[in-house]
């Protein structure tokens, strides 16, 4: 089996923010999706998931050159004004051509 080197962005934010930031990730290149809810704390212990709406992650599967929209986007409109971070990995995926 051939495998293809990708990369996973994964966004973890306010659930409130679930469908604007797919319409954004999709808008930016993206093919697809996988969204859990989550919860935890961050050094600021001030986000924990009991808040109403909780919080969500959010995995996507993609091309270096899409990351770069992505991260770009977050950085200007959802990290300065909402509770999320984002880190990025690679990963070996089969069946290219669905990422």
């Amino acid at each position: 089996m051939k495998f293809t080197t990708r990369k996973l962005v994964t966004i973890v934010g306010e659930a409130a923010l679930e469908s604007r930031l797919i319409r954004d990730v999709m808008a930016l290149g993206a093919k697809g999706y996988t969204i859990t809810d989550a919860h935890g704390t961050g050094p600021r212990n001030q986000r924990n998931g009991d808040l109403e709406g909780g919080n969500i992650k959010i995995e996507i599967v993609t091309d270096p050159e899409t990351v770069d929209k992505i991260v770009e986007k977050l950085s200007t409109d959802y990290f300065p004004h909402y509770a999320c971070s984002c880190w990025i990995s690679d990963v070996e995926v089969l069946r290219e051509d669905r990422y």
